[in-house]
């Protein structure tokens, strides 16, 4: 499989309850690229790179997050990557 880039963006309470800390925690731990960052509203933002079944991970990962956050929607665009990082951060 080659590498696939993902961009989702998460909605519901995910701001404020170590979404970030645990989705670079998960992405690293998969060994993929790119960043999570919170948005202006209210969401949280990732972008990320690498095996497509480590992708799909995290997806489902997301999709609940960590203890304290309640995950409303999550809009997902595929592509193909295009190998713009070299390590997951948290911006």
């Amino acid at each position: 499989m080659g590498a696939v880039r993902v961009e989702l963006r998460i909605h519901g309470r995910v701001q404020g309850v170590f979404y970030r800390a645990s989705a670079h925690r998960q992405a690293r731990m998969l060994g993929l690229c790119g960043y999570v960052e919170n948005l202006d509203d209210g969401s949280v933002g990732v972008i990320a790179e690498g095996d497509e079944s480590a992708i799909e991970t995290l997806i489902a990962w997301c999709r609940v997050g960590p203890p304290s956050a309640r995950v409303s929607r999550i809009d997902v665009t595929r592509g193909p990557a295009i190998g713009e990082f070299t390590d997951f951060e948290v911006r």
